[in-house]
């Protein structure tokens, strides 16, 4: 069998025990599917379904109606699950009496008050003279328990009006510790009292004695005449007669009774005015009451003594009533304006907002109080945030030169990101190269970001309960939270139905406020004309760092989880979602920027000292400034729930490329200027900044004695590196990072880079080589040597030997900086060697068979000698050159050739070593 159909099983009610009428709270499982599946609730055995209200499958709320049984189960019954059962009871209280002059908290009709004995009226003096101690005696309430006295006298009462009065009852639950000598006394008391009402009749009776005698005898006379005479003339005189006797009568008591008549109508009226005043004291003290409970603070009391008054005297004719209650009114009145005017005071809490509310609500007060104070407390944030504002811009402007405040993060009951961030990030450019005395300024925040950090901190306070109020607007919860009154309940969420535009249309008011303000400080260019001056007004002598700005993200996106947490809808809330947005493109561009300007300073960190693989520590320095610029811009690039993605647009995307290319671009300047700048200009005054660096001396020593080819060779080292690590490695974290058009970044950076490659080459190249070129045609004539004419060959001439030390000097040089740069300088310088050689050989017109041989020596022995470095080109001008050369004939010259070819080689071994392929990356070109 499924849930739904199970029976009702009752596991709690509260309360578990009270009079009739009791308004209880029945709690269980399975008691209906709804109000028309309940079709029955009993308790103690009395039907309770009249009064039943389902409020759920396990609550339903009734009152208790007036059972027979003390004590009983509660039983529900369902449709769906049949009757059920009852794991607790109820206990019924018997409703304690409340006796004539009692106070009570409920009203007591005293209009009309029979006499449960006689089921009279007749003879029963007023209330309030009624005696509440017949006896006359002190009364000592005994502590014998209720139940034993009921159980003892079944079916009678204590109540001396009581139509089942026991006497017994009475005295033992009101004299049970009387003594015998205080009975006696009352009993003489109760003999007293019927004394005197026996007394007051006879006396009565007796002082009518006379007049009643004189009417009997008059009538006696009256009788005898008209019997014996019965004629008119008698009839009219006897007539006469008796009118004469009555108004003689008539007169005479008249003046007997004059003046006790006066007296006692006098009396009368005095106690009637007495009894009067006594029963409707309410209603004449109530003016004065009204005042001291408003001074109290006590308008729960005020509220319901004017209820009670309305409802008694409100459509009174009493002219004296009249009068009381528009005194009433009056004073009513000036409670409403006082409501009034506490309601619509800022600021004040949501719970005094509602209690206000309500109070107007049971005044019935003209208007809608509830809409008024949704007005006041609009306008109000309203104020507030600008407010803010304008202190914020005052302070900047008094204070900019004096002192930078400081952020105070104790003060803030939201998480906020600040505390991370000054330990974790530098919030100034260029700030990693400050000195340890400079740390302090890192904990002082921008005015800028102390007035958003005060602005969203006072929207987040105050909208939470400007909404909640709304909603308790819009479901009627402002009047009651008990479902009652559903009167205004109604009233209420019609007049939020009619004004809900209106609602949205401030809720909007004070986002876009918010939104505006921020663009004001941090975006000022976003804003329209007209509003710069109502939403702006800061001094901009510096826009705000890429960190800071990341701290304004942050710092939004949390104002704007709060509000979403309202469940405001999203519709109002995506104008913040758009400056979240605007804040992370800016806060890129601006981090780019930066970055591109601490790279450009990276020149001044160059230190020259260059490790075993021909790199200094710049390219290192330029890939982690890259890194740690894209590791702050995480958080904002990442998309929270509900936002876009920063490179969304199209601009957005080219401008971040074009300022990556950028910066990209920059540190290529910067190795250009470090490579070609003269020797003059090497400024070696930034090393004795870091006196910590084990490398400090030595870096000295080295710089002063660089030269401008070492610095090339240094640069071509670091172009390298970055064309083949580096930059791919910068690649790699743009894509990471999200950022759009890599491949266009990294295919014009490697451009460019190869460019400088190529240019920085070709100088070092002009340096080297042709020193070594120029050299080789004076050398080849020195002494004037002619082709022509020459001796036998006897070895190597010097000019070869000097040409081969440069290139070995060259190759030193190289190796020292960078062995990976030896096989491309080499083949390079060799080029231009054998280019040069050849171009000589065919300048030659002429021959000789020895110069034949020594030039074919020559050529060899170069060419041997450097054989690891050739290329297609230089091989090229190599045999070009023996081609110029005639022909050996015989094999005498061939071998000797041969000798002198080894004996060169013998003698310069220990040169030539270096020209030997000592590991396969010494033929990489």
């Amino acid at each position: 069998m499924s849930r739904a159909r199970q029976p009702p099983l009752v596991t709690g009610i509260s309360p578990n025990e009270g009079i009739s009428w009791t308004k209880v709270t029945i709690r269980g499982e399975n008691l209906g599917t709804g109000p028309t599946d309940l079709i029955g609730l009993t308790i103690c055995g009395h039907n309770c379904l009249l009064t039943a209200e389902w409020m759920s499958a396990s609550k339903i709320v009734c009152r208790v109606g007036q059972a027979k049984n003390d004590k009983g189960d509660i039983i529900v019954t369902t449709k769906s699950g049949g009757k059920g059962t009852s794991t607790v009871s109820f206990k019924l209280l018997k409703p304690e009496k409340i006796g004539i002059l009692d106070q009570s908290a409920v009203w007591v009709d005293e209009m009309n008050y029979y006499d449960m004995r006689t089921d009279r009226n007749k003879g029963i003096p007023p209330l309030s003279l009624r005696p509440a101690n017949p006896l006359g005696i002190e009364i000592d309430k005994g502590k014998f328990p209720q139940k034993d006295l009921e159980a003892l006298f079944p079916g009678m009462s204590a109540d001396f009006t009581s139509e089942n009065f026991s006497a017994a009852w009475y005295l033992i639950e009101n004299h049970s510790t009387t003594s015998f000598d205080q009975l006696k006394t009352a009993v003489v008391n109760l003999k007293k009292q019927a004394n005197k009402k026996n007394e007051g009749s006879l006396a009565y009776v007796k002082g009518g004695l006379s007049t009643f005698f004189e009417a009997q005898d008059a009538l006696s006379a009256i009788h005898q005449k008209l019997e014996a005479d019965g004629t008119e003339k008698v009839e009219g005189s006897m007539t006469q007669k008796l009118e004469n006797v009555l108004n003689r009568a008539s007169n005479t008591a008249d003046t007997l009774f004059q003046e006790v008549l006066g007296r006692k109508d006098k009396a009368d009226s005095t106690r009637n005015a007495l009894n009067v005043l006594q029963r409707f004291k309410f209603l004449f003290n109530l003016p004065l009451n009204i005042e001291r409970n408003i001074q109290k603070g006590d308008y729960d009391v005020v509220i319901n003594d004017y209820e009670k008054a309305k409802s008694l005297f409100g459509k009174t004719e009493v002219q004296v009533f009249k009068k009381y209650y528009a005194e009433v009114e009056t004073r009513i009145e000036a409670l409403r304006e006082l409501l009034l005017d506490k309601l619509l005071e800022t600021p004040s809490t949501l719970h005094d907002q509602k209690r206000y509310i309500r109070y107007l609500s049971d005044l019935h007060a003209p208007g809608d109080p509830a809409w008024q104070c949704i007005g006041a407390q609009h306008q109000w944030i309203l104020q507030l945030m600008h407010n803010c504002k304008e202190n914020y811009v005052k302070e900047q402007k008094g204070n900019s030169l004096l002192h930078s405040p400081m952020l105070d993060l104790d003060s803030d009951v939201r998480p906020s990101p600040i505390g991370h961030l000054s330990q974790t990030a530098s919030l100034k450019r260029g700030s990693s190269f400050q000195s340890g005395r400079d740390d302090a300024w890192r904990y002082k925040a921008p005015q800028q970001v102390i007035f958003i950090e005060k602005l969203t901190k006072l929207v987040v306070s105050q909208l939470p309960n400007f909404w909640k109020l709304w909603i308790s607007y819009v479901n009627g919860s402002l009047f009651s939270e008990t479902a009652e009154k559903s009167g205004q309940m109604e009233r209420s969420k019609k007049n939020a139905r009619q004004r809900q535009n209106d609602f949205k249309k401030m809720i909007q008011e004070v986002m876009n406020s918010l939104v505006k303000l921020i663009r004001g400080a941090l975006l000022p260019f976003s804003l329209r004309e007209g509003e710069s001056r109502q939403y702006g007004g800061w001094e901009m002598k510096s826009e705000l760092s890429g960190q800071w700005l990341t701290h304004v993200i942050q710092t939004v996106r949390l104002s704007s989880e709060s509000l979403t947490a309202l469940e405001i809808p999203n519709d109002m809330l995506q104008i913040i979602q758009d400056l979240i947005l605007d804040l992370r493109v800016r806060c890129v561009i601006v981090t780019l920027q930066h970055t591109a300007e601490d790279i450009k300073r990276l020149a001044e960190k160059e230190d020259w000292v260059v490790d075993n693989e021909g790199l200094t520590s710049l390219p290192s320095q330029f890939e982690q400034c890259i890194i740690r610029s894209l590791q702050s811009l995480k958080t904002v690039l990442d998309c929270k729930p509900g936002e876009a993605s920063v490179f969304q647009q199209q601009k957005t995307q080219e401008d971040v490329c074009q300022l990556s290319i950028g910066i990209m671009q920059v540190f290529i300047d910067c190795l250009e200027q470090l490579g070609t700048k003269p020797d003059g200009d090497i400024d070696t005054a930034h090393l004795s900044v870091d006196v910590s660096s084990p490398d400090l001396f030595g870096s000295i020593h080295e710089d002063s004695s660089l030269s401008s080819e070492q610095r090339l060779l240094i640069a071509l080292s670091n172009c390298r590196y970055l064309e083949r690590h580096t930059f791919l490695n910068i690649a790699e974290h743009f894509e990471k990072h999200g950022f759009q058009g890599v491949e266009k970044i990294t295919q014009v950076s490697m451009e460019s880079l190869k460019e400088l490659d190529q240019r920085l080459f070709e100088m070092y190249i002009e340096f080297k080589a042709d020193p070594i070129v120029g050299s080789l045609e004076p050398g080849i004539y020195a002494g004037y040597f002619d082709w022509k004419d020459c001796l036998v060959p006897a070895g190597v001439r010097n000019y070869l030997k000097e040409a081969l030390v440069n290139i070995i000097a060259v190759h030193a040089e190289v190796f020292t900086i960078s062995r990976d740069l030896v096989p491309r300088v080499m083949s390079r310088v060799v080029e231009a060697v054998s280019e040069e050689l050849s171009r000589l050989m065919q300048c030659v017109s002429f021959f000789s068979k020895n110069g034949a041989l020594q030039a074919r020596l020559e050529i060899c022995a170069l060419r041997d000698t450097v054989a690891i470095y050739l290329t297609p080109e230089s091989n090229s001008s190599f045999k070009q050159a023996l081609e110029a050369l005639p022909q050996l004939s015989s094999g005498t010259d061939k071998k000797l050739l041969e000798e002198l070819l080894n004996k060169f080689k013998s003698s310069m071994h220990l040169q030539l070593t270096c020209f030997q392929a000592s590991s396969p990356s010494m033929m990489k070109t």
